[in-house]
């Protein structure tokens, strides 16, 4: 019999660049976290962990290194490579099975030991055809972009609109990596990465160990009077070859569909107070906010021009700043599900959301051009 699984507590590092070394950073938001709940490592009964090997860890079989200082030692543990809101998943379903009734979820990444983003991003193309050409997670956003853009008169100052909106949003988030107040004017002069991407449309490379503990509805009466449960969870993969898919017909919206199913969710809009979403690119915000169900198909960018998506709109999109301030690569994802849960209890400090949140999403995507959508929606 499936049971219902609870957040209970959560803890985050901050993205900017640290001295601190890896298994320094990894141990103290273990230990945060266990002190949040009240609990110690023996109350722990298994371990899920979302870390990447070699590319953004730089660490060959990584959970290997990490297993003690995380508690996993000698415990049930599993480690997860890719989109962090996986390992979410993946453990509320041992919760779910009633094998278990604790779990650790963490994801790590230190950016600042990493090489840049697009030399990894490099080596995910197929080696025979798109690796020679140079292809990056980058330069299929950069196409992706120009194609939304032409296909729906979407401009470009819309899009920068985005990183505008985020990156004030993040001076409220002492997490956040990035932030400031900026002009469209600023970002659309920025450099030019890859047209029509500007430097300030993508997201940073950032620090990032994240870290959840999630319990049985029996455990969570005896650990917190607030508990947080993780309502539906959804995902679904593309083609692998980027010239086989419709690059502005995703998968988010099979995802979301899975995560709506599951959590009850008729209408996105009215059902769901805000959303985190992972936005490496600024102008994906809005085509994600369209498959996400906020607003008709090509209408993100007047979407944008509404204020809906604001701290005090009607669909607050990325309070924290979104991964446009934060980009701890493999970590982003479940720091989503982490900032949603603060919004839920109302223990999001500046970033808080004006309105009362009661449910709210959590966006993940991994690949090129959102190969890979994770969708979880959580609420009180």
């Amino acid at each position: 019999m499936a049971k219902r699984v609870a957040m209970i507590a959560v803890a985050q590092n901050a993205g900017t660049e640290s001295k601190d070394n890896f298994y320094d950073q990894a141990y103290r938001v273990t230990k945060e976290v266990l002190d949040k709940a009240g609990m110690t490592r023996d109350d722990i009964q298994t371990i899920v962990s979302a870390s990447s090997d070699v590319f953004h860890g730089g660490i060959s079989c990584a959970n290997s290194y990490y297993w003690e200082t995380t508690g996993a030692f000698l415990k049930n543990a599993s480690r997860q490579d890719g989109e962090s809101l996986f390992a979410l998943f993946y453990g509320a379903m041992r919760i779910m099975t009633g094998h278990y009734d604790t779990a650790l979820v963490i994801s790590l990444c230190k950016g600042s030991e990493n090489p840049p983003l697009d030399t990894c991003t490099l080596m995910y193309s197929d080696p025979f055809y798109f690796r020679n050409v140079g292809l990056t997670e980058t330069l299929a956003a950069a196409l992706q972009m120009r194609l939304y853009m032409e296909k729906y008169r979407i401009s470009e100052e819309q899009c920068a609109k985005v990183a505008v909106k985020n990156l004030r949003n993040a001076l409220g988030n002492p997490y956040a990596h990035k932030k400031g107040r900026f002009t469209v004017e600023d970002v659309i002069n920025s450099e030019r990465i890859a047209d029509p991407l500007t430097e300030m449309q993508c997201a940073p490379k950032s620090e990032g160990m994240v870290a959840t503990i999630l319990v049985s509805e029996e455990k969570a009466k005896k650990y917190t009077n607030k508990p947080v449960w993780i309502k539906g969870f959804g995902s679904s993969i593309d083609s692998y070859g980027i010239g086989d898919r419709e690059l502005l017909n995703g998968q988010l919206r099979q995802a979301a569909k899975r995560a709506y199913k599951m959590a009850g969710i008729k209408n996105p809009l009215e059902d769901i107070d805000m959303a985190e979403v992972t936005e490496p690119y600024a102008f994906q915000e809005l085509l994600w906010c369209e498959d996400l169900g906020f607003c008709r198909k090509g209408q993100g960018g007047k979407m944008i021009d509404s204020g809906m998506t604001e701290k005090n709109g009607e669909m607050p999109v990325n309070p924290s700043g979104g991964v446009l301030a934060n980009n701890p690569y493999v970590s982003r994802g479940l720091q989503r599900a982490v900032e949603a849960f603060l919004q839920i209890r109302g223990e999001a400090g500046e970033r808080q959301v004006e309105k009362k949140v009661k449910t709210a999403l959590a966006h993940g995507v991994h690949g090129f051009a959102g190969q890979c959508h994770a969708v979880a929606i959580l609420g009180r």
